[in-house]
């Protein structure tokens, strides 16, 4: 006897060749019925025997397109109707709930096709299929159709649709599917917009500036690369004078594997990494690489693969790694738009290399590494974004429809929603240091609201109260709640994980700058979780920053202020006794003076217990960075510094239990005898590798020492501080080895772009 069931299946299942795998499933079965794309995922309505509807259900989930992600199925029976065959049906429209999926990289029969001589889509460089190509990246509205995204205005050719509904076909309901008849197409222009070459004449144009040392500006997937010839000194020293950007590592782009082999350690899993659909920039530990000015004294390099039909066929052209950085000008977001690269880029890029399909939103190239031997998203980007947050322990009351938006931060700006019991984490914004990124933050937000039909009952904010996403969150007409920056790192550390809420753990919160709740500036704070809130039971001793912003970007200036700390004005009435510093050594009278000045008198010296602060006072102390041009370059220049040293060394340091706690903080970590040990080391002309080994190991003994005393098991390492692998990776092994459970980020950035999540998690958490 025939039954009938209805399906409702949610997740990522738009775009990935979902409804023909249904259809296929579906006919192989003899079922009968529909299948087709709904705001909401995509719908089936099928009928068949019980057995056959049984077998259905088991093969839906266990062989699904490699790319989908089933998150629910919600089925329920009906009366048959008497369907005489199975059909796949047009979208239809309702609540707007699908998951949009990310843009993906080029799958391998596509880039076969696009390098085979007999093939109509020869050196096309906008191929796809279900597999891979733009998603995110075009896409205006839901349903994912192709009426809804920037391909509308390419009408298929008489092959290209005949794939598109051939059920059979790859290529089956594609929605960017097009060829070199009927689809978009390369153009290369000058400074002023004239059209110098088109189509495949373009690019080999392009490849000859690059090998002549030109910068171009390329329009990809989701915005604009500059790109140079990475082996050449001067285009690669020519391009960081005219983005302003003299010392941050630029990404790399190799032609293969093999090419990456010749220059970097690969492990197993980066391999993975490289070689996946998300396509990431890996951080690659150096081995053999002569471009010192690529990423300079840092002993990773940020590298991908081409991940584009476009990327395949340009680095099949050159055979040699190209600098690929974000076509921006430094501090603004990627440009998408081909008339705003140009007046945007004219005075960075030579020429142009531009298409004409449009980009709806810009998508940066994501960041990972492997830390303690698993993934970790340092930028969440193109590949990830904007997948739903999985697993996580988040419980939304749905029957209220509570919809909650939090902001982020400042720094690296991410947003992150709820929706029907998912949690989103939007691409990455940037800083909100400029007029250009506050409005890409304003539009990021104004799209997803449009995209998922989004009206937040709540918005999160940090407590910082003059932070531009505080200020965006104030002036909405909704409730507002601000969460303390480092509780949020916790908890986003905590999700990540896929821990219970209410689970008392030990957040260990370094980074570099969180409004605190005495008014000073926290950042080496452990965090215990209580059933309120949470409970601040250790941090750093507190030091000043003379000169408060100045003092980020010029170490030189925390490194007086720890020493200051130490000897007093004997600091400046004895300075002959510190001339074996010689960055001390170089301070002009009037500097010292000034300096003495400042520090007797507490003029503009904002009180810290920042971790991220102190490593950049060692690297200062330790003459290893005197100046920052990009933020965390102190601190990447120290780890590097180590090099591949194996030492168990540390300094000594003091935990300290004050009689009147500050802030509810009960153990105070001194960092003078540190300190006092590195200028010893330094006096005694020891290597800087083992000077900063011994800070780094010294670091994670104060995690132990204050774990055993707080009788924690559960360690959460979170903030800005842990993008760093050998502190990471030491304190995991340390912490196990003392029979502590640690716990690190994997698919949620540790710095930044992942405390929207943390302020999601403190809403819910009340």
């Amino acid at each position: 006897m025939k039954q009938g069931l209805s399906l409702k299946i949610q997740g990522a299942v738009q775009g990935v060749g979902f409804r023909p795998f249904i259809y296929r499933l579906a006919t192989e079965l003899r079922l009968t019925g529909w299948v087709n794309n709904s705001s909401e995922g995509v719908a089936v309505e099928i009928e068949g025997e019980r057995s056959q509807l049984k077998t259905f259900l088991a093969r839906l989930k266990s062989q699904s397109p490699p790319l989908s992600n089933i998150q629910n199925v919600v089925s329920s029976q009906h009366t048959p109707i008497g369907y005489q065959e199975f059909t796949i049906k047009s979208s239809s429209m309702g609540a707007k709930t699908a998951s949009i999926l990310p843009d993906l990289a080029t799958c391998a029969e596509c880039r076969q096709e696009i390098f085979d001589p007999t093939n109509y889509r020869y050196r096309y460089p906008f191929i796809n299929c279900t597999n891979c190509g733009s998603r995110f990246s075009i896409i205006r509205a839901l349903p994912y159709d192709r009426s809804n995204t920037t391909m509308q205005q390419f009408a298929m050719c008489d092959r290209c649709l005949a794939e598109y509904q051939n059920p059979s076909n790859r290529r089956f309901h594609a929605q960017p599917n097009a060829c070199p008849e009927c689809g978009p197409h390369l153009e290369l222009w000058d400074r002023q917009g004239n059209t110098l070459a088109t189509h495949h004449e373009a690019l080999l144009a392009t490849a000859e500036a690059i090998r002549q040392g030109k910068i171009m500006a390329i329009k990809g997937l989701g915005g604009f690369h500059l790109v140079v010839d990475a082996a050449n000194e001067t285009a690669v020293q020519k391009l960081r004078d005219r983005k302003h950007r003299p010392y941050k590592p630029l990404a790399l782009m190799y032609p293969n594997l093999e090419r990456i082999k010749t220059d970097c350690h690969v492990s197993f899993l980066e391999e993975k990494l490289l070689l996946s659909p998300k396509a990431p920039i890996v951080l690659l530990k150096k081995h053999n690489y002569a471009c010192e000015w690529v990423a300079p004294h840092n002993s990773y390099l940020g590298v991908m693969l081409p991940y584009t039909p476009l990327h395949h066929l340009l680095m099949n052209e050159l055979d040699f790694p190209i600098v690929a950085t974000s076509g921006n000008f430094s501090g603004e977001p990627i440009c998408i738009d081909n008339r705003e690269a140009l007046i945007k880029l004219e005075r960075i890029a030579d020429l142009f290399l531009v298409h004409n399909r449009p980009i709806v939103r810009p998508v940066d190239d994501s960041i990972v590494r492997v830390v303690g031997g698993r993934e970790q998203i340092l930028r969440r980007a193109r590949g990830y974004a904007p997948l739903p947050i999985f697993p996580s322990p988040i419980s939304i009351d749905v029957e209220q429809n509570k919809q909650l938006l939090a902001v982020g931060g400042y720094l690296k700006n991410a947003i992150a929603f709820t929706k029907d019991n998912r949690l989103f984490l939007s691409q990455y914004i940037g800083d909100l240091e400029t007029l250009a990124t506050y409005e890409r933050f304003q539009q990021t937000i104004n799209d997803f609201q449009s995209l998922y039909e989004l009206k937040p009952t709540q918005v999160i904010c940090d407590r910082h109260p003059h932070y531009l996403s505080t200020n965006y969150a104030q002036k909405l007409n909704i409730p507002v709640s601000s969460v303390q920056h480092h509780y949020a790192h916790v908890l986003s550390c905590m999700v990540d994980n896929g821990l219970d809420l209410n689970e008392p753990v030990l957040g260990v919160a370094w980074d570099g700058t969180g409004y605190g709740l005495d008014g000073t500036i926290w950042g080496g704070e452990f965090l215990s979780i209580t059933d309120t809130g949470f409970k601040r039971v250790a941090c750093l001793r507190t030091f000043r920053l003379p000169g408060g912003e100045r003092a980020i970007k010029e170490p030189t200036r925390i490194a007086i202020a720890l020493l200051y700390e130490i000897f007093g004005d004997f600091l400046f009435t004895n300075t002959n006794c510190f001339n074996y510093l010689p960055w001390f050594k170089a301070l002009t009278e009037g500097e010292l003076k000034n300096f003495r000045t400042v520090l007797d008198k507490n003029i503009n010296v904002p009180i810290t217990s920042s971790m991220g602060r102190l490593f950049d006072g060692m690297a200062a102390i330790l003459s290893i960075c005197q100046q920052v041009s990009y933020e965390g370059q102190a601190a990447i220049e120290l780890e590097s510094a180590i090099a591949d040293l194996n030492t168990e060394e540390t300094y000594s340091f003091e935990l300290i239990q004050p009689a009147k706690p500050t802030s509810d903080c009960s153990i105070i970590i001194d960092w003078k005898p540190i300190v006092r040990g590195i200028l010893i080391d330094v006096a005694n002309k020891r290597a800087k590798s083992k000077i900063s080994a011994k800070f780094h190991n010294t670091l994670v003994e104060m995690i132990i020492a204050v774990a055993k005393q707080v009788k924690q098991k559960q360690i959460l390492l979170t903030g800005g501080c842990w993008q760093n692998k050998y502190l990471t990776e030491r304190a995991i092994a340390r912490l196990k080895q003392e029979d502590f459970i640690p716990y690190w980020h994997h698919g949620i950035p540790c710095n930044d772009g992942g405390i929207a999540v943390g302020q999601i998690a403190a809403s819910l958490r009340r």
